[in-house]
């Protein structure tokens, strides 16, 4: 068992989290059921994901909540390509905050192939 905050990767999905947060504060009253809040679930499953499997007792199934913060990751792009499309967000917005989920991707799958490896 480790902690999660010691985890590079958490930190950086914490704070892409908070910059999710941040933007979609300004999106439609509409969208707080809908878009907003699938948003800010798949950002926030990311570091939840990572926390759980830190506290449980082996790689393997730190490994299994891993591979869901990845799945959480991807559906974060998606949902910001969405929210760039509908013009909620800002090209110049989106871009910063997918290449911050990608960032979180690639770390991810480093993580992943270390913990397959033990």
């Amino acid at each position: 068992m480790q902690d999660f905050r010691k985890l590079e990767v958490a930190q950086i999905a914490h704070a892409l989290t908070l910059a999710v947060y941040r933007e979609t504060s300004s999106f439609p009253d509409a969208e707080r059921f809908g878009l907003t809040s699938q948003l800010r679930r798949s950002s926030s499953s990311i570091g939840a994901n990572l926390a759980e499997g830190c506290g449980r007792g082996s790689d393997t199934d730190f490994a299994r909540f891993a591979q869901i913060a990845m799945g959480s990751a991807s559906e974060v792009e998606y949902h910001l390509m969405l929210s760039r499309d509908l013009h909620y967000l800002s090209q110049s917005a989106h871009d910063e905050l997918a290449q911050e989920a990608q960032r979180v991707k690639r770390m991810l799958a480093a993580l992943l192939k270390t913990l397959r490896r033990t």
